[in-house]
């Protein structure tokens, strides 16, 4: 699959009169549409709901762009919940999936109307104790073990913290009803990033396998089933892109199988697609300003892990367009660095690329989950600005970038630093 970049050079010259370099930017006309094909996918269910999981890309203005599209939010922390209220999301359109919650959390979560999804049963207690339970509560299931797919061994639940096993949840049930409990989730997350078409509808049998055991033996009400996240994005250009649609159908498959003849055709499903709906229509847009000649070739960005920590962190792969340079061979090989003292900020080793001069920009793709996101501030290096690609073809700013006053504001009760907050 070639990879095409949703901005010319042209138009990053334009863009670096207002907005210089580095800058992450977000295409909302992909946004857009991918969050309709989702829903397509899954209408057959008259309950779904997509809630996009904030800790992906945590924008105001790109969860705005979402709940116009009817997309919630997934959320995991107290910051992660006050942007869904400052976007203008309410009851039923928030769930809140955190673990080891710190106190007064679930209190938030609570007034907001969010569904409030338990990752261990001792955390009964503790919501309980704190605000009271509401009348909808989901529990988080792990199956333990390791979780194989048609293609192969996927992930390790087993040596996961999260969730709860089988037995944890017939007894949270339980408990949960004792105390007013009248409706029900379940929710599982287990892999991560994968293109494997049955991830889905293979969790969903796992899922929908659980829920019956549980009507059946508690007498519960499920009302929706929550299948996370995972689904992944085809970072290389060799692999191959997530037919949504096919997923959607074959989760109805399992739905019909399953829940249909044990009377619980009324099951909402639910996703919490993060990297899926936000990854492709963001990029980092970074300027060549130095190359290094010495037992490797290396061009030196004005960017680096900062921006953009996973090739860093996970030895990630991000394709890599040269504005200008795209119809020319790829006969030159580079590592792609960033300025930060660690030897492990690099965008790319030994990436084949065109030619690549000073001022060159370079276009690193699918930044848009868990890019700017996973920022920090090592090195005093400051976060960059944020852009959106508006529909109409201009570009709005949607977080500025960080300046020194930012980075030193949290000694603004003394006077030592003063002369550098503003």
């Amino acid at each position: 699959m070639e990879k095409k970049a949703f901005l010319t050079k042209e138009k990053v010259s334009e863009i670096v009169k207002s907005y210089p370099t580095p800058f992450h930017i977000y295409d909302e006309a992909g946004i857009r549409a991918n969050a309709r094909r989702l829903k397509e996918a899954f209408s057959w269910n008259k309950g779904y709901k997509e809630f996009f999981a904030v800790k992906a890309t945590p924008n105001p203005y790109l969860m705005k762009i979402l709940k116009e599209e009817g997309i919630g939010a997934d959320c995991s922390s107290l910051t992660e919940l006050m942007l869904s209220e400052a976007v203008g999301l309410s009851e039923g359109e928030i769930m809140f999936s955190s673990n080891e919650t710190p106190r007064g959390e679930f209190t938030k979560a609570k007034q907001l109307g969010a569904f409030i999804n338990l990752d261990d049963v001792t955390h009964i207690d503790f919501l309980n104790e704190e605000c009271g339970v509401p009348e909808t509560v989901c529990m988080r299931y792990n199956p333990g073990g390791i979780y194989e797919l048609e293609n192969g061994i996927m992930d390790n639940p087993g040596d996961a913290k999260y969730g709860c096993t089988a037995e944890q949840m017939l007894e949270g049930y339980k408990k949960l009803m004792s105390l007013g409990v009248k409706n029900f989730g379940i929710h599982s997350f287990l892999v991560s990033n994968t293109t494997a078409p049955d991830y889905y509808p293979t969790l969903a049998r796992t899922l929908f396998e659980l829920a019956v055991r549980l009507k059946n033996e508690t007498g519960a009400h499920i009302a929706f089933i929550n299948l996370s996240g995972g689904i992944g994005i085809p970072y290389r250009p060799e692999d191959s892109e997530v037919d949504i649609m096919a997923v959607g159908q074959s989760v109805k498959k399992v739905y019909d199988e399953v829940l249909v003849p044990a009377g619980m055709g009324d099951v909402a499903i639910f996703t919490e697609l993060g990297r899926y709906m936000m990854g492709p229509y963001g990029a980092l847009v970074v300027k060549a300003i130095h190359e290094k000649h010495i037992y490797k070739e290396y061009i030196g960005v004005d960017a680096c892990a900062v921006n953009l920590m996973r090739p860093a962190m996970y030895r990630a792969y991000h394709h890599i367009t040269v504005l200008g340079k795209e119809n020319e061979p790829a006969d030159h090989v580079y590592d792609v660095v960033g300025s930060l003292c660690e030897n492990n900020d690099k965008f790319a080793i030994d990436r084949k690329l065109p030619g690549i001069d000073i001022g060159d920009y370079l276009y690193i793709h699918d930044t848009g989950a868990h890019g700017y996101a996973m920022g920090y501030n090592y090195n005093g290096k400051l976060k960059s600005a944020e852009l959106l690609l508006q529909e109409d073809g201009s570009v709005r700013l949607i977080r500025r970038a960080e300046t020194p006053s930012d980075y030193f504001r949290t000694f603004d009760f003394d006077d030592l630093m003063k002369p550098y907050i503003k």
